[in-house]
């Protein structure tokens, strides 16, 4: 993995001065005769609290630049974490490879599963590699074969959102990149296996839809998914990509708001200060997660899995037939 640049959003900036005071103290406690011992004691005690605080109320724009942080971990970093015998299958046996998406066959706890995740670059060549995270077609038909290997092969699927969106260049429409997610959201629906999306951080549009027709949805606490970017939305609405902020809140594209929707099945809860801060912890309280929902769905067989997925799509979202 490639090595993390610092970062820190605007909000958590008091949090990570008084971090860096905390370290400072403790090079040089102890030199000298010098003891901070006590004062290192409050300095974390305050610490604690300040993290408390700035993260007990979080507004929407503010989840979102959580989403986004550069330092979050990734689809590859889940894996690594949580899975065994990992096997990455490449290319979509039509164009060729891309490396936005991952996929794959692993196992998880000794069961073994199909992967499929969206995968951003850490600094330019990385993502340049991966398009920032942004799917083209060939990546998302990449993505049908392996959900077809899953139903074949009688695999639970389990797939990692995270992107801005679909690749919107020239080169992706003209290789049919609308007929390569509604191809994936037609096949997904149809699967006669357990399947699980989990939004590790950037849940934007029909790119992430793509990768989301799924028995159970999570997402990590710190998440967003939403069927457009505040900074688009803006555009579109206020003719103003700088009132993203506003948009987000009007999006309502939290973790908290999703579950409250009915969308959401599991809110997984993300190490305190965020993913970010503590990789380990997160992917262990997301581990737990994952082992809940698949004990709960191989209870259901085949035609359950299919009937219980088009229920659960069929009831999201609210119209009337009153003129």
């Amino acid at each position: 993995m490639a090595t993390r640049v610092p970062f820190t959003t605007e909000f958590e900036k008091p949090l990570v001065a008084l971090e860096s005071k905390i370290e400072e103290l403790k090079q040089l406690s102890g030199g000298a005769g010098v003891d901070f011992s006590d004062e290192i004691v409050k300095l974390e005690r305050k610490a604690k609290k300040l993290q408390a605080e700035i993260f007990k109320d979080l507004s929407r724009w503010q989840v979102v630049q959580l989403a986004r942080h550069p330092n979050r971990p990734y689809t590859l970093d889940y894996i690594q974490a949580l899975f065994t015998d990992w096997m990455e299958l490449e290319g979509d046996r039509r164009f060729g490879a891309d490396r936005a998406i991952v996929a794959g066959l692993a196992r998880f706890e000794g069961e073994p599963v199909v992967i499929v995740g969206e995968q951003k670059g850490r600094g330019t060549k990385d993502n340049m590699l991966r398009n920032f995270g942004m799917p083209r077609p060939e990546g998302y038909r990449k993505a049908r074969r392996l959900y077809d290997l899953a139903d074949r092969f009688r695999r639970p699927l389990i797939t990692f959102i995270d992107t801005p969106g679909a690749y919107p260049g020239i080169g992706a429409e003209e290789r049919g990149q609308a007929e390569a997610i509604a191809v994936n959201l037609e096949v997904m629906s149809s699967l006669g296996v357990p399947s699980i999306s989990i939004v590790i951080g950037e849940g934007g549009s029909g790119g992430a839809l793509a990768l989301g027709v799924t028995n159970k949805i999570l997402m990590l606490e710190y998440s967003t998914y939403s069927v457009i970017s505040p900074e688009s939305c803006s555009s579109i609405l206020y003719r103003d990509a700088s009132k993203a902020q506003k948009s987000a809140e009007n999006l309502k594209l939290t973790a908290k708001d999703l579950a409250g929707f009915g969308i959401v099945d599991e809110v997984v809860k993300e190490a305190a200060g965020g993913a970010h801060r503590d990789p380990r912890l997160t992917a262990e309280n997301l581990g737990g997660a994952i082992r809940r929902q698949l004990a709960d769905l191989r209870q259901l067989t085949p035609e359950q899995l299919v009937r219980q997925r088009y229920q659960k799509f069929r009831a999201i979202g609210v119209f009337s037939t009153e003129e």
